[in-house]
């Protein structure tokens, strides 16, 4: 299947092509089904002559381009109706009748807030074209009239209120929210993506719309990507600062399967400067080696390394309720446990080169014993939760009486 997109250059654009070209090149491998041919990439600066050659052998054209920030509100129409005309004549011009995607807009309701828009009366425009050629030479048309988009790419100080606040955030730049109850309605680019996807497999979501509501329908006019996040302004802000002061807290929100926030993080550090990229971890050091606190979370506990100089043992203590996993990762180590009131010991000798997790159990003092006398010993450390100095539920005793 050889495919034409439009605005290539654009935030969905860019997307989409990487999506496809990692299918086409056998990168992603979770569509089977779907074989990828040429890509046809077209964008403002690509010729008519170009133009021409891959509307002739397309197999499915995305029409991503289009005009949303004029210097004159007169190149709404010539960008998205004016283009949308040319493109479509092409096709006709070669007898081609593949099926066509429209991305269009939620403006182009010109309901509420959007009555009377320019940009929304140029979509709409470009939609009854579409919807007229489809009827004319019996080609599929898929119209998605798209709300608010976020993601990775997306460029800020431009149509994106999401964009710009993840970009000034991460560079430590101001940012100017006028109302935080403001409620936007937001679709997710790796969302998008994956519609269109499903859309070359033939899994299209049909829909018709009441106001700026879709009401899914099976033989509905226009086509929906069914997820999205209705958010404030608050609370995308709020998200943005606590993800920004996360290498100083070492606090990991929580960030469930499919959920807004974790969608958003990963927007958010697409915009970190190089110098955030990495940053330093406060190592607690002393003649025995170092331990380091890497990454704490809400609810599901801490992670940690701690690094053992040749010969020393650590630990010697116990907990009530905390428990842990001591997992080696380089070196030889000899892990022991007693339960309390007892004299038997449990011992665990490992290594990097079988790595493997020893629960600390609760009521078993422990302790970890290096056993070589001239490397290393590295373990990484999971506790079932973060460490509080005003209940560290920890207490002294030797394993070996």
């Amino acid at each position: 299947m050889n495919v034409l997109v439009t605005g290539a250059e654009g935030f969905v654009g860019k997307n989409l092509v990487c999506a496809l070209e990692n299918l086409r090149d056998g990168k992603d491998r979770t569509r089977p089904a779907l074989k990828i041919g040429e890509i046809y990439r077209y964008d403002v600066n690509t010729s008519a002559e170009r133009l021409d050659t891959f509307c002739a052998r397309a197999d499915f054209v995305f029409h991503l381009a289009g005009v949303n920030r004029p210097k004159e509100t007169s190149e709404f129409a010539a960008g998205n109706l004016g283009f949308s005309e040319t493109l479509l004549k092409t096709l006709e011009r070669h007898g081609n009748s593949c099926p066509v995607m429209l991305s269009s807009s939620i403006q182009a309701s010109l309901c509420g807030r959007f009555d009377g828009s320019e940009y929304g009366k140029s979509k709409r425009a470009a939609e009854e074209l579409f919807f007229a050629y489809g009827r004319r030479h019996g080609v599929q048309t898929y119209i998605y009239r798209f709300p608010n988009l976020f993601g990775k790419w997306c460029r800020p100080n431009y149509n994106s209120a999401v964009a710009t606040f993840c970009n000034n955030i991460a560079n430590d730049l101001p940012v100017t929210v006028n109302d935080r109850n403001t409620e936007l309605e937001l679709l997710y680019i790796d969302d998008l993506v994956s519609s269109m996807l499903d859309l070359l497999e033939g899994r299209a979501v049909r829909c018709d719309y009441e106001w700026v509501e879709p009401i899914f329908r099976e033989e509905g006019e226009y086509c929906v990507v069914p997820v999205t996040h209705r958010v404030t302004l608050g609370e995308i802000v709020d998200l943005l600062y606590e993800f920004h002061d996360q290498p100083q807290t070492l606090l990991m929100p929580e960030l469930p399967a499919g959920s807004f926030e974790k969608k958003l993080y990963s927007t958010y550090l697409s915009y970190l400067p190089k110098e955030k990229v990495a940053f330093p971890l406060k190592m607690n050091m002393d003649a025995r080696g170092s331990f380091t606190e890497l990454l704490k979370t809400q609810n599901c506990g801490q992670f940690s390394v701690n690094i053992s100089k040749p010969g020393i043992t650590k630990g010697e203590h116990w907990h009530n309720s905390k428990w842990e996993f001591f997992i080696v990762v380089s070196g030889r180590a000899l892990i022991q446990e007693r339960k309390i009131g007892t004299d038997e010991v449990m011992e665990f000798e490992v290594s990097g080169e079988k790595i493997e997790a020893v629960h600390m159990l609760p009521g078993y003092t422990h302790n970890i014993i290096n056993l070589s006398e001239t490397e290393k010993l590295i373990t990484l450390m999971w506790a079932n939760e973060q460490f509080d100095p005003t209940h560290p539920d920890t207490f002294y005793e030797k394993v070996k009486k």
